[in-house]
């Protein structure tokens, strides 16, 4: 079984070891979290992942910001998940699939359902 590598980039540090743990206990995932938008491409770049999760919503860089930077470097192809606790805000429902093209799944997360929407993407990719 491929072990696959998953750079978490959220500004809340309680989070990331949450999703962290819970993937990693699967066996399938090696997780790198990143609590600094604008560390993420330095990250992305010693890590090499997968797929990336993204929070939308953060200080400094929102996950757009860090998403386009990440494109503009050598990570064009990256599969990405935006995660937002933002839903409402937003005028999104759980029925919506992106956000601007880009697969996103709603805070609090199930961890169950991220392990399936990660395979989703990583399959499709």
């Amino acid at each position: 079984m491929e072990v696959r590598r998953v750079l978490i980039v959220d500004d809340e540090a309680a989070f990331t070891s949450l999703v962290k743990l819970n993937l990693e206990k699967t066996g399938r995932f090696t997780v790198c979290e990143v609590n600094n938008p604008t560390k993420a491409l330095v990250a992305a770049r010693e890590f090499k992942p997968d797929i990336t999760l993204l929070d939308v919503i953060m200080p400094g860089q929102d996950g757009g910001q860090v998403l386009a930077e990440l494109r503009a470097a050598e990570f064009v192809d990256l599969p990405v998940i935006f995660l937002t606790a933002t839903l409402t805000q937003r005028g999104l429902h759980e029925r919506d699939d992106q956000i601007d093209g880009v697969p996103f799944i709603a805070k609090p997360v199930e961890p169950k359902k991220l392990i399936n929407r990660i395979n989703e993407v990583l399959a499709n990719s």
